[in-house]
């Protein structure tokens, strides 16, 4: 019997089992003392004021700023203890060696038989305090409805005063207050947080920096304007062509440009005109560009949606008497021969242009896309060539000039 108990596996585990329950069991009687350790506790400093005496303030050196706190205490209480419950703090009156503040604990709510910090003392800095004025730079992020465009960024207030240690102070660069403009119609003032950049655009920590915007903070003030496309207009009664020569016509790349303003400025703009004087151009005999900047043109409180899009590019066509002039993009030119495995480009973007001579009832008539080509059964390998133009001109009219185009040949 003795034998058929002791081979009894079923027997060993049920006893191992009621072993381990009678250990928990006394475990949870007795509520035996242990530590346990919380890391990342952050550090408070307190009486600061103490150092405004002598023009001071201070930095903390890293690696301090947070401390890690060992409670010894029975299981129940390490229990109910959470990071929320430790306060760590470093009395700036018991400042020593200039450098250094024994930092203290507390833990509300419960009893505990001791508690151990570490590191033990908040490692700072002493520096001179300094105070300096700073411009609010307004920024916008996101985009506006469609059919309107940000007018006047301002943020409120202007400037802003920041105290704090003299190394700080001197190494910000730019004060910004940023706000999002998705999506808005209307004028708005939101409110914003300041961010400080250094030289480098890092962001610099604000822990130990006060300012003077008190519980006001920063408003960004947004303007949002209107917009609408508008025809340019040009007064054109200064140009002429020199004997022998007519104009034939005159093109405007863009002819409309997009602007913004106020709704009731808006209404009223039909056009923008632009006088003679800005194309005083005479004596001409060939085909002449010239570039104006219409942003001088626009009525007050009326601005172009891209200040960059100011630009517009005039292009005067001269026919000489007798001749007419047609321009060709590079795409309408008709391409024959090309061998298998090649791809063709050019090496300009530029229209061609052709000049015809002959009766003026004819030309006028006359359909350039559908008679201008290249044959490059001459050019049957990689390379850039320069290819004459073939023009198919009606009876009775001549090419005036030959012409040529540059051709870029590539292996597939």
């Amino acid at each position: 019997m003795k034998k058929g108990l002791m081979n009894n596996w079923g027997l060993k585990i049920l006893s191992f089992l009621l072993a381990v329950m009678l250990w928990l069991i006394v475990v949870n009687i007795d509520d035996p003392v242990t530590t346990q350790t919380f890391n990342n506790i952050p550090v408070a400093v307190t009486n600061a004021e103490v150092l405004a005496a002598t023009n001071q303030t201070y930095q903390i050196e890293d690696g301090t700023q947070n401390v890690s706190v060992t409670v010894r205490a029975k299981r129940s209480v390490l229990n109910k203890i959470k990071a929320d419950n430790i306060k760590a703090t470093a009395d700036m009156k018991e400042l020593t060696l200039q450098t250094q503040i024994p930092i203290s604990v507390e833990i509300t709510g419960v009893n505990y038989e001791s508690v151990e910090v570490s590191p033990r003392n908040l490692q700072v800095k002493l520096e001179d305090e300094e105070t300096k004025k700073f411009p609010i730079v307004p920024k916008t992020t996101g985009t506006v409805r469609d059919g309107y465009a940000l007018g006047e960024i301002q943020a409120v207030p202007e400037m802003v005063s920041i105290r704090g240690p003299k190394s700080v102070i001197d190494s910000i660069s730019k004060v910004e207050a940023s706000v999002s403009v998705s999506g808005l119609s209307e004028d708005v003032v939101t409110k914003s947080e300041l961010v400080l950049y250094d030289s480098d655009n890092n962001v610099i920590d604000q822990s130990l920096l006060a300012n003077n915007l008190g519980t006001e903070g920063v408003s960004v003030s947004v303007q949002v304007l209107e917009t609408k496309s508008v025809k340019v207009e040009f007064d054109t009664s200064q140009i002429t062509a020199a004997d022998g020569y007519s104009v034939s016509d005159i093109k405007y790349e863009p002819d409309h440009v997009n602007v913004t303003g106020r709704a009731e400025e808006l209404k009223k703009l039909k056009k923008i005109s632009v006088p003679a004087s800005a194309l005083n151009m005479s004596g001409l005999t060939s085909k002449t560009e010239k570039v104006v900047d219409i942003t001088d043109y626009l009525p007050e409180d009326i601005s172009l949606t891209d200040e960059n899009a100011g630009s517009v590019v005039v292009t005067v066509g001269i026919d000489k008497n007798g001749t007419k002039s047609y321009d060709i993009s590079m795409g309408a030119i008709k391409v024959n021969n090309l061998a298998n495995g090649l791809s063709l480009s050019y090496e300009s973007a530029d229209v061609l242009e052709i000049q015809i001579r002959g009766p003026g009832d004819i030309l006028d008539q006359y359909k350039i896309s559908d008679n201008v080509s290249i044959d490059l059964k001459n050019y049957q390998t990689a390379g850039t060539y320069t290819v004459p133009v073939t023009v198919g001109v009606p009876d009775g009219c001549v090419l005036e000039s030959t012409v040529s185009v540059n051709v870029i040949l590539e292996e597939k």
